[in-house]
């Protein structure tokens, strides 16, 4: 797939058969800004986070109310150290800046993708599609038949 990453999701989402609803919106900098932006609640914002777990760069999605919970994907993936990309590997691994990573691994972005079990207990996830600007919602079925992630518990309570 060529084009932008935000292209690149409508072409996927369209060969999927998918309904999506699209919303341009001012810069925002924080999931409680991108849900306000949407007119949406923040749990159903889906959290992409680009993640080091030994090796390997992994793209984890969760609720936009919660944290990750690194003990419980340390555990999964059977080691010892895990951290967030710094927006420098963000930006060299997929031309994104931290906020604008959307929730698909490939064909879009180069990472096996996963999924908390948060985002399922949700009817709809929205998120930033590929810039701080553009935002994708649609049902969360529809998502999981496109992206295909491999759902387990990683998600904690902020705070």
């Amino acid at each position: 797939m060529n084009g932008s990453v935000l292209e690149q999701i409508r072409e996927l989402l369209r060969a999927e058969g998918v309904e999506f609803r699209e919303v341009h919106h001012a810069p925002t900098f924080t999931s409680e800004e991108s849900a306000k932006a949407r007119g949406e609640d923040l749990r159903i914002g889906g959290k992409a986070l680009l993640m080091k777990t030994g090796e390997s760069f992994r793209l984890f999605v969760l609720s936009a109310s919660l944290r990750a919970d690194s003990a419980a994907i340390r555990a999964k993936f059977g080691v010892k150290k895990i951290r967030f990309a710094t927006a420098e590997e963000l930006k060299e691994l997929t031309g994104l800046v931290p906020g604008s990573v959307p929730p698909f691994g490939q064909p879009v972005l180069p990472f096996e993708l996963y999924a908390d079990t948060s985002i399922v207990a949700n009817e709809k996830i929205a998120f930033n599609a590929g810039s701080l600007e553009d935002s994708i919602i649609l049902r969360v079925d529809d998502w999981l038949k496109a992206a295909k992630p491999e759902v387990f518990r990683f998600g904690a309570i902020a705070g």
